[in-house]
């Protein structure tokens, strides 16, 4: 199954994340951001991965799947070069 453009969305928002410190959160705002991460954000707290719909921090799901996610971002980036 390939990922659908939800999909991407929601990895683009984990790939914001700084992982080194889990004190350091993002916040999506409605009226300024794009439509797409709005959504992305609200599915993302939805299934656990962020503590508010509008971003926060990562829960321990969360921090897991953005690290995958920027792993797979790394290594699709260094494999174009």
């Amino acid at each position: 199954m390939p990922f659908s453009s939800d999909h991407i969305d929601e990895l683009n928002l984990l790939a914001m994340f700084d992982l080194s410190s889990a004190q350091e959160g993002i916040k999506i705002h409605q009226h300024s951001a794009a439509p797409e991460m709005v959504s992305a954000a609200e599915r993302l707290h939805q299934k656990g991965l962020i503590t508010q719909k509008d971003g926060g921090y990562l829960t321990s799901l969360g921090s897991e799947m953005a690290e995958h996610a920027q792993k797979v971002l790394s290594v699709l980036t260094s494999a174009q070069r």
